[in-house]
């Protein structure tokens, strides 16, 4: 249990770092731009690349940078490209799982099994459950009339997302990309865990 509060006033702190607000400054320029290109194939597969930026964050600086970062980047994409009415209980909905990536990826190797469970339960918990009730709410249709089909695409992006994610977040890693946002300690603990 100690460990687990750590790692959120770890991530608390890390906020007081201006190469922890650039980082984000940056990421979500990428995010929103990425935004804007997508794969679609069929009705139920949008490869979508702007997660990607978001789980960087949650990566390098944990669940509550990951958070904020999530909500605030879920209102600056809707004021500039709005879809539909405005939920404020999505955008909480998108907290959370930054907030989750967050407790997954922080301070740990990031391995493909770590990517999929992390991706599991982000998609069970968030894109399946609590947005389907959120779209329930906003749109009044009934909760299983929805499920079936998020839940099935869902289930098909859950692979193809994690592979993605995980192979772009090892080659920026590789290259030793993070090492210019992460603190020195923690860049040399990443190095260790990565040899």
């Amino acid at each position: 249990m100690k460990k687990f509060v750590t790692l959120f006033t770890d991530s608390f702190r890390e906020l007081k770092a201006v190469r922890t607000i650039t980082t984000m400054a940056m990421l979500a320029a990428v995010a929103v731009i990425l935004g804007f290109f997508s794969i679609e194939y069929g009705q139920f597969i949008r490869i979508g690349f702007s997660g990607i930026p978001n789980g960087i964050i949650d990566y390098l600086f944990g669940p509550v940078v990951g958070g904020i970062f999530h909500g605030a980047l879920d209102i600056i994409k809707y004021m500039m490209k709005p879809t539909g009415p405005f939920c404020p209980q999505l955008t909480l909905v998108v907290i959370l799982a930054g907030i989750l990536y967050g407790c997954f990826f922080y301070k740990k190797k990031l391995t493909i099994w770590r990517v999929l469970a992390a991706k599991f339960v982000v998609m069970l918990i968030c894109n399946v459950i609590l947005t389907t009730l959120c779209l329930t709410v906003l749109y009044g249709q009934a909760f299983m009339v929805i499920l079936p089909a998020r839940a099935l695409k869902n289930l098909i992006m859950w692979p193809i997302d994690s592979v993605i994610f995980f192979a772009i977040t090892k080659a920026l890693e590789q290259i030793g990309l993070f090492r210019m946002f992460q603190k020195p300690a923690l860049a040399k603990s990443a190095n260790m865990q990565g040899n």
